[in-house]
């Protein structure tokens, strides 16, 4: 993959210094600010491949960082995980409807952290997927192209955030078979994955709205969970 550039965004001093120190030991660049505002002007001057964003930040909060990011058509790519003391729903929810990737609650353990970084710059890259198999997948006139992280409907791309292609691309490789929100979270995330399920509730209307017609095709299957129609 080679050495990628990371930006840090946290306004506490000590947890930024924290950061670095474990990235830069794992041969990361690394650069870090304080603000949303700093973090938006270091992503315009020189994109990383990945950011690191406190969610409580001084002036602009991290919601709003990761919203403006999200929709730069240069950044839309780039690996968001979210760096919060909160543990409420609702805070998870918001972080993954405006499009950040993870999240990561404090105290963490920096090998925790690492790991879930790279498993997002994996992603990013396209070397890993939640499941082996053809790289080319086509259901209901949806066509999931896995190498180029591509998805089309009636032959128009559809722009789907990295867990919404996950998410898509696993119930498709399994059509037919009703899976669990937590059993879902697993096979994208891996097991230590601290989601709600009302995250993945999120992510499933997220996938419905942008596939349109199509959308009806990811059935709710009630007090279990959800499948994509095998017919």
């Amino acid at each position: 993959m080679g050495q990628e550039r990371i930006l840090i965004v946290d306004d506490e001093l000590d947890i930024l210094e924290l950061i670095s120190y474990n990235l830069r030991k794992e041969d990361y660049e690394v650069e870090a600010v304080q603000s949303g505002e700093q973090a938006l002007r270091a992503m315009a001057a020189n994109p990383p491949g990945a950011v690191l964003l406190d969610l409580l930040l001084p002036g602009m909060d991290g919601i709003e960082v990761c919203r403006r990011i999200k929709q730069d058509e240069r950044f839309k790519e780039t690996p968001v995980l979210m760096l919060t003391a909160r543990t409420e729903d609702s805070d998870i929810v918001t972080g993954l409807e405006v499009g950040a990737d993870d999240y990561i609650t404090k105290p963490f353990s920096p090998k925790v952290l690492v790991a879930r970084l790279r498993a997002a710059l994996r992603r990013r890259h396209g070397e890993e997927s939640p499941t082996n198999g053809s790289s080319r997948l086509q259901l209901h006139g949806i066509a999931i192209d896995t190498a180029r992280h591509e998805v089309r409907c009636d032959n128009a791309i559809v722009p789907l955030s990295a867990t919404e292609f996950a998410i898509l691309e696993f119930l498709a490789r399994n059509p037919g078979l009703v899976f669990s929100r937590t059993r879902i979270i697993d096979a994208i995330r891996g097991e230590d994955y601290p989601v709600t399920e009302r995250s993945v509730d999120v992510q499933i209307l997220g996938l419905r709205k942008k596939l349109g017609a199509h959308g009806s095709h990811i059935e709710t299957v009630r007090g279990v969970g959800y499948r994509l129609k095998d017919e």
